[in-house]
């Protein structure tokens, strides 16, 4: 991979928030390594964005792997020069939809526990992987995407919110116990962003229709929004912000 300190590492980017992301940074000069996962059916779709990017003149790395597992992680970092990563973001949608209450299906505790680690400890997992090997440089923007759910009822959201909130906690954890290593973390909490994960949310086309109504704009965010954000947040000139959660809605929230 390239010895350039510019090297954004985004973990879950074949879609979404993820996704748009990737482009961006790409865009804005950053090599890029994606992990995620996909069925092989997508393997054109995906191939076609990650060629997309390298017409930025850019290195894009992609691993269709399980980003929960030590050992992919182990094996992906060992493919970095020290002091190589400059951004991490992480984007993974992987986790139980299901009611606390119902006739059939109901939330178990394996169902809380793989959601709460895929959309949440497993941040902490990669960035402490990242020291470990000694692979961060001198300065690291490290992000990671919140929602609107953490806070508000949605139906079926239980373990998405539970894993949210872990995610937000780790943040404020990390921004001061990691300040020292010259990395400041930060969550990015978007609008409601009709995203292909959003989509499996039951009710998901009346939040849309809601939070487009009590949207200042009158319109919902979309991902490129969202990478905006990101953007900003690599910059010099964000340096001084960390352990926040960024809210990127256009003022959806206030009402």
């Amino acid at each position: 991979m390239s010895t350039k300190q510019i090297t954004a590492l985004i973990i879950g980017g074949s879609s979404g928030l993820g996704l748009a992301t990737a482009h961006k940074l790409a865009s804005k000069g950053f090599n890029l390594c994606i992990v995620y996962r996909d069925r092989k059916s997508n393997t054109e779709k995906n191939e076609n964005a990650f060629e997309l990017m390298r017409a930025n003149g850019v290195t894009v790395q992609a691993f269709n792997k399980d980003a929960l597992k030590e050992e992919v992680i182990e094996e992906i970092l060992s493919q970095f020069h020290k002091k190589s990563i400059s951004v991490v973001v992480h984007s993974v949608a992987k986790g139980s939809l299901k009611p606390m209450i119902s006739e059939t299906e109901v939330l178990s505790k394996a169902d809380l526990d793989i959601t709460i680690h895929a959309m949440g400890t497993s941040w902490w997992q990669w960035v402490r992987a990242c020291i470990k090997q000694d692979v961060f440089a001198e300065r690291v923007s490290n992000m990671a995407f919140t929602s609107e759910g953490n806070q508000k009822i949605w139906e079926g959201y239980g373990a998405v919110s539970a894993a949210k909130a872990t995610l937000e906690a780790l943040m404020k954890q990390m921004a001061v116990e990691l300040a020292p290593l010259g990395i400041r973390s930060n969550c990015i909490q978007a609008g409601i962003t009709q995203t292909a994960s959003f989509a499996m949310i039951p009710g998901s086309e009346q939040l849309a229709t809601m939070a487009k109504k009590r949207n200042p704009f009158k319109r919902l965010t979309v991902p490129k929004d969202v990478a905006n954000a990101v953007y900003m947040l690599t910059l010099p000139e964000s340096s001084w912000i960390n352990g926040n959660v960024i809210k990127v809605d256009g003022g959806e929230s206030l009402r």
